[in-house]
């Protein structure tokens, strides 16, 4: 009885430490209309690794959606090139953000993922670091934001990690 109680005690501080995670967020009180037009603008791609950005708007769109923004659009290709290393960053969120005005849209979720890896070493257990934020276009504030890192155990995917910070994130942002 004794072992399996240790045993137990073991495996409970072994996820506690194995799965860790940070977040930080600002703008938790602030009611977002879902019934107004969203946008989704590019999340830039600060890491090594390619199409990373493209990979966390793919899991920011379907999240959204699962939590009922119907009325979300995507930007147009042309505005992204996802270049690795893009000089013009700020130029491209710029031109995103006149095409979302453009379109008539209220919100805009853009960001960046600072982080899309598997650690090196024995595990390589999967890390993944992003910050997002919702700017409504109308006055051109940043209404809401939140960043985060979490690492996984090496078993676990990095989309699966990726899939899991970004529903801890967006679950801060109050949808209404």
């Amino acid at each position: 009885m004794r072992v399996l109680l240790i045993s137990l005690w073991v495996a409970v501080w072994a996820t506690v430490l194995g799965a860790c995670s940070v977040v930080d967020h600002a703008g938790g009180d602030t009611v977002l209309a879902m019934n107004a037009k969203w946008v989704l603008l590019p999340i830039a791609n600060h890491t090594d690794t390619p199409q990373a950005g493209l990979r966390a708007e793919a899991i920011a769109e379907t999240l959204l959606r699962a939590r009922g923004l119907q009325t979300l659009t995507h930007y147009p290709p042309e505005i992204n090139p996802d270049a690795l290393f893009e000089p013009a960053e700020r130029k491209v969120q710029q031109d995103a953000q006149k095409w979302a005005r453009d379109q008539g849209a209220r919100y805009a979720l853009s960001g960046s993922v600072d982080e899309w890896r598997y650690k090196v070493g024995v595990d390589g257990e999967p890390a993944v670091g992003m910050m997002l934020q919702v700017v409504d276009l109308q006055s051109g504030n940043v209404v809401w934001s939140a960043v985060g890192g979490k690492s996984g155990w090496s078993r676990e995917s990095l989309a699966v990690v990726a899939q899991k910070l970004m529903r801890e994130l967006l679950a801060s942002a109050t949808l209404k």
